[in-house]
């Protein structure tokens, strides 16, 4: 008999081991983030999230697809990396139920030249890069549009999204769609006269500035709401206490302040 009641007291134990390896850390946040500037303004909260008794763990990633993936198997609680247009082409590509809890950030896209100096200066028949993920080409074509390299369709627009497909009139120009992440390695590589659109996250990271870009997007619309770099979390967890708490850290002065001084315009906070 007491052999018995033994061999259950251990089982008990071992179920409950068991149970407490997959129970989450309710004291850690856990954000996945593009490494610049995503999860540089990330680390200017750790210690106001830890005097509220949190853990904030910062996941760094290259591409814009494994953040997604992670936070909807529920690996991540957060990510920080992306803008609405692309996180509802997402879900409708992939099937996931990820939701925006909060606007932090804008990023304008800038339009950058190998050996270029303004858009008057680009040569006839140059090749010009651009995102080839759905939402970052649109925005893409819509800022050549607007230095006036190529023409779109009159009802071109954010909602309905656009293609080099859809282009009426390349003027002669070369539009070549790759990954949004390989853009600034490629015009670097490329031959001189050739220009590209580049995402502002992966732009920073290529050492460019705003300064220096041939054309940036007119935010005077409502590009900075439209394309706001967003706190995403999985459907209904958008109001949760570790939610809550992260935003409430990001949304400060002293964070407004951080990125004015480090980004000099290449990030604009919106909040």
């Amino acid at each position: 008999m007491k052999k018995t009641l033994a061999i259950i007291l251990a089982l008990v134990v071992l179920v409950a081991a068991f149970a407490g390896c997959g129970k989450k850390d309710e004291n850690v946040i856990t954000v996945g983030a593009s490494s610049t500037p995503h999860a540089e303004i990330l680390e200017q909260v750790k210690d106001v999230l830890k005097e509220q008794g949190y853990t904030l763990d910062i996941v760094v990633y290259d591409d814009y697809v494994l953040p997604n993936t992670a936070l909807e198997q529920g690996d991540l609680d957060a990510n920080y990396f992306q803008h609405t247009p692309y996180l509802n082409s997402f879900n409708e590509s992939n099937g996931t139920h990820l939701a925006s809890a909060a606007l932090i950030h804008y990023e304008p896209f800038g339009l950058y030249g190998n050996g270029v100096d303004a858009v008057s200066a680009i040569p006839a028949g140059a090749t010009i890069l651009v995102p080839a993920d759905d939402s970052n080409e649109t925005r893409a074509l819509l800022l050549l549009q607007q230095e006036g390299l190529i023409t779109l369709p009159a009802d071109a627009s954010v909602d309905k999204g656009v293609t080099t497909l859809d282009i009426v009139d390349s003027k002669g120009y070369n539009v070549v769609e790759i990954q949004a992440e390989a853009v600034p390695a490629q015009l670097k590589n490329s031959d001189k006269g050739t220009v590209a659109v580049i995402n502002g996250n992966y732009a920073i990271a290529a050492g460019l500035k705003v300064a220096d870009a041939l054309a940036i997007e007119d935010a005077s619309g409502n590009a900075a709401q439209t394309y706001a770099n967003i706190i995403a979390v999985k459907q209904g967890n958008e109001n949760s206490d570790k939610i809550k708490a992260l935003i409430d850290a990001l949304k400060t002065d002293a964070v407004k302040k951080f990125i004015e001084d480090k980004y000099a315009g290449a990030v604009v906070a919106i909040f």
